[in-house]
């Protein structure tokens, strides 16, 4: 229910709307949210024009506001409404289902953004980055070594080098010594080097896909602007002249990977033919030969990890350098070691045969060592960073980003276990020719189980919770509709959707949760795999009954569910890759997922924002310098995350003459929690204060939107009550048929956006900011304060 106090307001803004020295035309700039739109529903209005832009993104009109500036002394109803359409970034055509197989990628990137915020500790903070970074180069070396031992171990060495198994798949036989009667491919490292050519092509085709979305997504350069100072409180660095170009770093770490992938692989085909010719026996000169390629890998390793170490983020400026022979010599030399590392593997050697699983086992072992170390350290670092600078609101405490890495490495470890499961057991039908894959994988796939329980009981939790939560909504929802509420089903319709809307706040503990029992498993995993070398089962064999039966079913019921998970994957990305429709929910995870800028891991989902802001920050400059017109930014969902990093883009002249309607925003429920150094009280505070003015709509049924909270007297100033949904209890002479539970969608169905929309644009000036109204006594009511 209005009240009088909050009509007035509304009556006040229509009377500044017609003041005679604000003729300027009015822009509406409107940037939608997850899962994207089309021009014709956003304008509403079937005929559209391109303003500017190409087919990947774009701005669009009406037809009949295609020149609405050289009108502008006409008397409009409103503002000229203009779309800025970006959904073709994230689910423009069937490539991006292949995006999935990135997905430990994009969450290790995730976790460099998600740091605490942080004053005066820029040691710390170089050091959380490093972390992540080394972090994301472990799993690119997982990622090779997967596919190493798919090809090399499981189809070159143990398959081909096993009679039964090599008779059963006939497109093998050229490899296997007795099929093939002693052919020329079916001495062991030769078998090995011709193996190698699927991880080396893997390698090039992260390399490709790299190189191809930095130069279709991310190579537009942001409008240039002199860095501001940052005041004490921090006004967050997405405001910095470089943040949304990070092309230097994204190609020193191209490189890197890069050659990490290649040197992967020669070290997986060298190390092998090495062992053998250390035995004794061996020729001498194939064994000093050995010894220096592994030396000459290893000074390749120190290099990368240099590489990666060396440099982060240059924000401050506009980084256009490029280190050139960095970025062309480093996998060229890597390149050329994996040459001679093949060469040397095929040297003909007497008495070689593959027997058993191919040495190098300890990869995955010491993969795993090091990734929940480097966790764990990152888990230190965070903890300090957030108890210098305390932020209640910040999920896990400052510790989001040491979860999100530990679930990052997670996922790589089950798609590699998972694709090595799966192929051991279709080349090994009887699963008794062939030693299988490396015992730790098969640890690995055995905690899945126990995993699952605490996941299970995790939604019991939920499930709990909301229903309490539902129970105190029914009595909210009877005191709101009061008179109404004869229905108790609509009722309870209206409460749970509420409630399921509120369990988005317990993000952080499930996921607190849920990383600390993935980390408490892998280690326990590791160490069974280290202690015993042998398979869960086969360590039981000998125990009592019920620890023996837990074992192997523990194992049997993994290696299912790795295999099930990985075979999910692969044809949720293949029926993206012909059906639109899932396609574009699929573009939903990558429009939270890719926000942000490749930092830690270049193989990551393109960085749409960094085609999106220069996009929107170009638009509004251009426009408002040509114009001096009035430009409101609206933006819903994760438009509004858009709209708020082009407005800090802005340089603070015209930052200032444009205002800011956010509807549906997770800008402080989800991103000021996860990312708080970005999107913190602190800067959202700043972007208050630095733009004209700024309202936020939000729902209590919306499970993605919320209030921003900003701290003090702020808050009420941006924010808006919650506004009713449904529109009505019941059937009404305004809606006589029942209203529907809007949630996260059609905001601009509601009243009060055009409400506040008219308030916003009331309080801009055609030339020169307004004042700001600081509520002094006599302040006018009705203009919206900055």
């Amino acid at each position: 229910m209005e009240s009088a106090q909050r009509r007035r307001p509304a009556e006040a803004a229509e009377g500044f709307a017609t003041r005679p020295g604000e003729s300027g035309t009015a822009l509406e700039l409107l940037v939608h949210g997850v899962g994207g739109t089309t021009p014709e529903e956003m304008l509403d209005d079937p005929r559209t024009v391109r303003i500017t832009g190409d087919d990947t993104a774009a701005m669009f009109r009406r037809a009949d506001d295609a020149d609405a500036e050289r009108h502008s002394a006409e008397r409009r109803d409103g503002p000229v409404p203009e779309a800025y359409v970006w959904c073709n970034l994230t689910s423009g055509n069937g490539t991006r289902a292949l995006w999935l197989l990135l997905l430990p990628f994009m969450v290790v990137n995730l976790a460099h953004w998600m740091r605490p915020t942080a004053r005066g500790r820029r040691r710390a903070v170089r050091l959380y980055g490093l972390l992540v970074r080394l972090a994301g180069l472990s799993l690119t070396v997982l990622l090779v070594a997967a596919a190493c031992e798919v090809a090399l171990d499981l189809a070159a060495w143990q398959c081909a080098g096993t009679h039964a198994c090599a008779e059963r798949h006939s497109w093998l036989g050229f490899l296997s010594p007795e099929l093939s009667d002693g052919g020329w491919w079916s001495l062991p490292g030769r078998r090995l080097a011709l193996a190698a050519v699927v991880p080396t092509a893997l390698t090039g085709l992260l390399w490709f896909l790299s190189l191809r979305t930095w130069s279709a997504y991310e190579s537009q350069q942001p409008m240039t602007h002199d860095a501001e100072p940052e005041e004490e409180g921090g006004r967050t660095a997405l405001g910095r002249p470089g943040f949304w170009y990070g092309r230097r770093l994204v190609a020193r770490l191209r490189a890197a990977h890069t050659a990490a992938g290649l040197l992967t692989v020669a070290t997986a085909v060298g190390s092998a033919a090495a062992r053998q010719d250390r035995e004794p026996g061996g020729p001498a000169a194939l064994a000093v030969l050995g010894v220096l390629l592994e030396a000459a890998l290893a000074v390749g390793a120190c290099v990368v990890v240099w590489v990666v170490c060396r440099r982060g983020r240059a924000e401050r400026r506009l980084d256009d350098g490029l280190d050139r022979r960095l970025v062309r010599y480093l996998p060229l030399t890597a390149l050329a070691l994996l040459a001679l590392s093949l060469l040397y593997a095929g040297w003909e050697r007497t008495g070689w045969e593959s027997a058993g699983r191919l040495p190098g086992d300890a990869t995955f072992g010491a993969l795993a060592l090091a990734q929940g170390l480097l966790v764990i350290v990152l888990a230190v670092v965070a903890h300090s960073l957030h108890r210098s600078d305390p932020d209640r609101r910040a999920a896990i405490r400052g510790l989001a980003g040491p979860a999100v890495a530990m679930l990052a490495c997670a996922l790589g470890g089950v798609m590699s276990g998972g694709v090595s499961q799966r192929v051991s057991d279709w080349l090994d039908g009887t699963g008794t020719s062939m030693p299988g894959p490396p015992v730790l994988l098969t640890w690995q796939a055995s905690v899945i189980p126990p995993l699952l329980v605490v996941v299970l009981v995790l939604c019991g939790w939920l499930a709990s919770r909301a229903w309490r939560i539902a129970r105190a909504q029914s009595a909210a929802v009877e005191r709101e509709y009061a008179g109404e509420t004869g229905d108790p089903g609509r009722t309870r319709r209206i409460a749970s959707v509420r409630a399921m809307a509120a369990l988005t706040d317990r993000g952080p503990r499930i996921l607190a949760v849920t990383s600390t029992a993935t980390l408490l498993l892998g280690a326990g995993a590791l160490a069974g795999a280290l202690a015993t070398d042998k398979t869960p089962g086969e360590a039981a064999h000998g125990s009592h009954a019920v620890v023996h039966g837990a074992a192997e079913t523990a194992q049997a019921l993994g290696s299912w569910l790795i295999g099930l998970g990985f075979i999910l994957l692969v044809t949720w990305g293949r029926r993206a890759y012909k059906d639109p429709s899932a396609r574009r929910t699929i573009g939903i995870l990558w429009d939270v997922g890719t926000f942000w800028p490749r930092a830690a891991h270049p193989f990551a989902p393109p960085c749409y924002a960094e085609r999106a802001v220069p996009d929107l920050t170009w638009r509004i400059a251009t426009w408002t310098r040509a114009t001096g017109g009035r430009l409101v930014i609206s933006g819903h969902s994760q438009g509004s995350v858009l709209a708020a990093a082009a407005a800090w883009q802005l340089a603070p002249s015209t930052r200032r003459r444009v205002a800011l309607l956010t509807y549906g925003s997770p800008l402080e429920r989800l991103y000021g929690r996860w990312f708080p150094a970005h999107f913190g009280p602190d800067a959202l505070s700043s972007l208050h204060q630095e733009v004209d003015c700024w309202r936020n709509l939000h729902r209590l049924t919306d499970p993605i939107g919320g209030p921003m909270r900003l701290p003090g007297d702020r808050g009420p100033d941006v924010d808006r009550p919650a506004l009713k949904d449904p529109l009505a209890y019941g059937r009404t002479e305004a809606h006589p048929l029942p209203a529907p539970i809007l949630g996260h969608s059609d905001y601009q169905a509601d009243p009060a956006f055009a409400e506040e929309r008219r308030r916003l644009l009331a309080r801009l000036r055609p030339d020169v900011p307004a004042p700001r109204h600081t509520g002094e006594p006599g302040a006018d009511p009705g203009v919206v304060s900055a």
